[in-house]
């Protein structure tokens, strides 16, 4: 990919990682000095980390991003591998140079030459992205729920047992991880789409550490661990407690990182434990899937304040690979006239043909189509999550009634998408 002069692209290594951070603190405010940064484990592939500086002598970089190559990231009925995008960012003192547009040229094209049909991301502008073609495929909840809020009742919730340790990388890293990344294939059959686990080594050592410099003012972290009697491990939440206090008593708050069960009774038994921790009022959690368990178990939702926001933004690479590679929810048999300015292979007509429950033939045509779209709301259809028919509501997909019908119940999945951590 090539740069207007004077800028140039170019692959980092460990030894650029200062210099990388130098551009990170001006991209992203922070409290924290490089130096303290530099002690913080990298969670970087240098493989697929990239900068862009100038050839005429000024010193550092300009701009950067990287992806974390993931491969089991998940759509309908599968797991695939996925250019996952993060670390975008320009220095001010370039920004309007079209920097950030050869960046995600040249992302693109990384992602292509490592067989990846799809990228991902977390955007913190969510302005920015559409531009691009990504488009936004999966929503997040996160709740304030009340003190001992009450959950409806799940059998063989009460037989289970519980585990409350201090967190250890080294102790609970490995289970925790592999609870995680089983957790995207359930239910069996289904799994949720636009789940994302720590698959990378960098990934796993950032998501590990435990530093003081970042629990602003919490204890360490906690770790709940809900077993069956045989001692295996069907769920767990990892969670920091703050302590406050007013004139009526204690009034402290559980901030859980991530709960995840993966059974019904694993799931309440962990919530029910958390809703009942001595000296608190409160328990706060961020980045849940919008269909997560325990929006079904409380038995009044009011006793949760609940704030949504948009979780990944997909963007289809390779068309005709990655509507192959997920699954369909119901029979279809469909041609769509797909517009994409910035990977004009993706552009054109193609023909999508699937049996329920099943991969799909896709192939190019010549036919009249029956859904005209850009490639932006595709890849907002792809997790499964958002409706073809909700987008030609918004005047974003054409195409006559029946035709909207059979491909919104194909494209759709009955398991929300959505990942519980931010990249």
């Amino acid at each position: 990919m090539s740069f207007q002069a004077p800028y140039r692209l170019r692959q980092l290594n460990e030894e650029d990682r200062r210099e990388m951070l130098e551009l990170d603190v001006w991209a992203f405010p922070t409290e924290h000095s490089v130096d303290e940064l530099m002690g913080v484990p990298s969670p970087l592939d240098w493989s697929r980390t990239f900068a862009v500086e100038r050839s005429d002598q000024v010193s550092g970089f300009q701009g950067m991003f990287c992806a974390y190559p993931l491969k089991s990231f998940g759509v309908p009925g599968a797991q695939v591998e996925c250019g996952f995008l993060s670390w975008v960012g320009v220095h001010p003192s370039h920004r309007r140079r079209g920097l950030l547009s050869n960046m995600i040229d040249a992302h693109f094209a990384d992602d292509l030459a490592h067989g990846e049909s799809v990228s991902a991301l977390t955007a913190s502008e969510p302005g920015i992205y559409g531009r691009f073609g990504y488009g936004a495929a999966a929503a997040e909840v996160s709740l304030r729920i009340e003190r001992k809020a009450e959950l409806r009742e799940v059998a063989g919730a009460a037989d289970l047992q519980l585990e409350f340790v201090p967190w250890s990388a080294a102790q609970h890293g490995d289970l925790i991880a592999d609870l995680h990344l089983a957790y995207g294939r359930l239910p069996e059959g289904l799994g949720r789409p636009g789940w994302a686990s720590w698959e990378t080594p960098g990934l796993r050592a950032a998501r590990d550490a435990d530093l003081p410099m970042f629990r602003d003012g919490k204890e360490a972290n906690r770790l709940l661990i809900v077993r069956d009697t045989a001692g295996a491990a069907l769920g767990y939440a990892i969670f920091r407690r703050t302590f406050d206090e007013d004139r009526l008593g204690p009034n402290g708050v559980v901030h859980v990182r991530e709960a995840v069960a993966h059974t019904p009774a694993a799931a309440r038994r962990l919530w029910e434990a958390l809703l009942d921790i001595d000296l608190t009022t409160a328990v706060e959690i961020a980045h849940l899937p919008v269909d997560d368990p325990i929006l079904s178990l409380l038995l009044d939702t009011r006793r949760a304040r609940a704030n949504y926001r948009d979780n990944l933004w997909l963007r289809i690479l390779d068309l005709q690979a990655a509507l192959s590679e997920r699954r369909y929810a119901a029979d279809v048999d469909v041609v769509i006239d797909v517009t994409d300015t910035r990977l004009p292979a993706n552009a054109g007509r193609w023909r999508v043909r699937a049996k329920a429950w099943g991969h799909a033939e896709v192939s190019r045509s010549d036919a009249e189509p029956d859904l005209r779209l850009d490639i932006r709301e595709l890849g907002a259809a792809h997790l499964g999550s958002v409706s073809l028919a909700a987008l030609a509501q918004a005047g974003l997909v054409s195409g006559s009634a029946q035709a909207l019908a059979a491909a919104s119940a194909a494209w759709g999945w009955p398991i929300a998408a959505g990942a519980n951590w931010v990249f």
